[in-house]
């Protein structure tokens, strides 16, 4: 009698391409939330109104301008991305298991 045939060690690289991209899509609202918090570490000047308006049209600036990264970064993402496939997938759950 031969053993039966052991499952591959590896995952096929497409798979895990799209592993690694799905992590990326749920780790981007954090880094997000992390960069719209940066603007609150720079140094308050305290030589009046001017310096007091450059420093918010900078943060201003600064926020639209990740904003912006966010949204083409995520939109990359997302055409990257393709829908799951259970057929594909040897590590997906089988269709009777909870």
């Amino acid at each position: 009698m031969t053993p039966a045939p052991r499952p591959p060690v590896f995952v096929p690289r497409a798979a895990y391409r799209q592993r690694r991209l799905r992590d990326l899509a749920r780790l981007l609202p954090l880094v997000g939330a992390v960069l719209f918090l940066i603007p609150l570490l720079w140094p308050q000047r305290g030589d009046g109104l001017s310096g007091e308006v450059q420093m918010t049209s900078g943060a201003i600036v600064y926020i639209f301008a990740t904003w912006a990264a966010l949204v083409v970064v995520s939109a990359l993402i997302s055409r990257l991305l393709r829908p799951d496939d259970p057929a594909t997938d040897p590590l997906a759950e089988p269709a009777g298991r909870p």
